[in-house]
């Protein structure tokens, strides 16, 4: 009856894609390529969670 109610936990996972991709680019402008590989790994498993969510 309350579902609006409920947050959704794909869109917090998805802010969190969005700015762990963010970091991602700013390291590799920076020149920071270890970095940037770390940050784009950790965006990766936040979209797979976030498919294993969707059911996809």
């Amino acid at each position: 009856m309350f579902q609006f109610l409920k947050r959704d936990p794909v869109k917090k996972l998805r802010k969190a894609y969005d700015a762990k991709l963010e970091q991602a680019m700013h390291a590799q402008r920076n020149g920071d390529i270890r970095g940037y590989a770390m940050l784009t790994a950790e965006a990766e498993s936040i979209w797979q969670e976030i498919e294993s969510l969707q059911g996809k």
